[in-house]
């Protein structure tokens, strides 16, 4: 992997985590809110573990495989 590709996972990965850090925000936002849509809360936590998903890739493509 060349210093532009590790450059761009890493701009990749930031910017989930940035949507990660959102989608919790709005999924408190929405449960404490009262009469919130709870299918709109189940969307959002779905949408947040796929990105979990996401970034886990991303941090293992990152991460050197070293053998011990």
């Amino acid at each position: 992997m060349n210093d532009n590709d590790e450059g761009a996972l890493r701009e990749q990965l930031a910017r989930l985590q940035q949507e990660h850090r959102d989608l919790d925000a709005a999924i408190a936002a929405l449960a404490q809110s009262p009469g919130s849509d709870l299918i709109q809360v189940q969307r959002l936590k779905k949408r947040k573990l796929v990105l979990r998903d996401k970034i886990r890739q991303l941090e293992d493509a990152l991460t050197p495989d070293i053998i011990a």
